[in-house]
């Protein structure tokens, strides 16, 4: 398997840490996972020292980046659990649900269950995709961002589904309460990974790859704006990072917005929906807009800004 974006870290070996055996050391430093595990993780040439595999029983030097790719170990199995959906659109090829905050999209380390593969693997009974561990899935949500999530049902109906993605065929408008006013228009700046905190994101006109966002200012206070924002592209944390850079971060962002404006307003997520995808049907071609209503804590801010 290759490694999932969502279920990567990296971290710089500290200098308590050089005297460490690799497995030992990846044991201690994420005490929620055994030694076993991470010699498994090595094996399977998903743990990363300077971009090179090594053996378990190297020890890294002071300084050494670590990069580790979180797998599912092969005895834990997914179990179809159920959990109620907010289904938006269904048919016999694909469908459509309204996340909500807080629900995780695909079993990882450490929550092997209470997902929403889980729920879907209970809804459908049978999911088919290329990859046994997201079965059906084609895209993704954070945890704490809600709205519009799409899972195909059958095989042929993920490949058409994940080539829409690829092309940019389908259209993404997401809603968010920001922090100040963000700049309305196109939205161009090259996005990459953090080279000190390596879990974020960061804009890099020069090293980072495209992302293109366009942003929409609906309605504002001196304090905060709800803004819609269309993806033309699909970088990690896109939007989050985009609002970052023009100034007005998503209210609630626990890493990329204003920690004082987060106490201020009381905002306890990321304040972050999935509004609407319009695309083809993939099999049927027939022009699709899915919609997912606001929830209450975006709904309630909304209705403040617009008094």
């Amino acid at each position: 398997m290759q490694p999932q974006e969502e279920c990567t870290d990296i971290f710089t070996v500290a200098p308590e840490e050089s005297a460490l055996r690799l497995d030992k050391l990846l044991s201690q430093h994420f005490q929620d996972y055994s030694r076993t595990y991470f010699q498994f993780l090595i094996e399977q040439g998903c743990v990363l020292v300077n971009g090179q595999r090594l053996k378990k029983r190297a020890s890294p030097k002071a300084g050494d980046e670590i990069e580790v790719c979180f797998l599912l170990t092969p005895e834990i199995s997914l179990e179809p659990q159920n959990i109620p959906l907010d289904i938006l659109y269904e048919d016999e090829h694909l469908i459509a649900v309204n996340k909500p905050a807080g629900m995780v999209v695909h079993p990882a380390p450490g929550h092997p269950k209470d997902t929403f593969v889980n729920a879907l693997l209970f809804h459908c009974q049978q999911l088919q995709g290329s990859d046994p561990l997201r079965p059906g899935i084609v895209h993704r949500l954070d945890k704490d961002t809600s709205g519009v999530l799409l899972a195909a049902k059958t095989s042929q109906c993920h490949a058409k589904l994940v080539e829409l993605f690829s092309e940019r065929k389908i259209q993404k408008y997401y809603f968010a309460v920001c922090v100040g006013t963000p700049k309305e228009g196109l939205i161009d700046a090259a996005i990459k990974r953090h080279p000190v905190h390596r879990k974020e994101m960061t804009v890099n006109l020069q090293e980072g790859k495209e992302a293109k966002s366009i942003c929409r200012v609906l309605s504002k206070n001196a304090s905060l704006s709800f803004v819609e924002v269309q993806l033309l592209t699909g970088r990690t944390h896109q939007i989050r990072v985009h609002l970052k850079y023009l100034g007005a971060p998503v209210l609630g962002d626990p890493v990329y917005g204003s920690v004082n404006a987060n106490k201020k307003f009381n905002a306890s997520r990321q304040l972050l929906h999935a509004g609407r995808v319009e695309f083809n049907h993939p099999m049927t071609s027939k022009p699709l807009s899915i919609s997912a209503p606001l929830p209450l804590d975006l709904l309630d801010r909304k209705l403040s800004l617009a008094q």
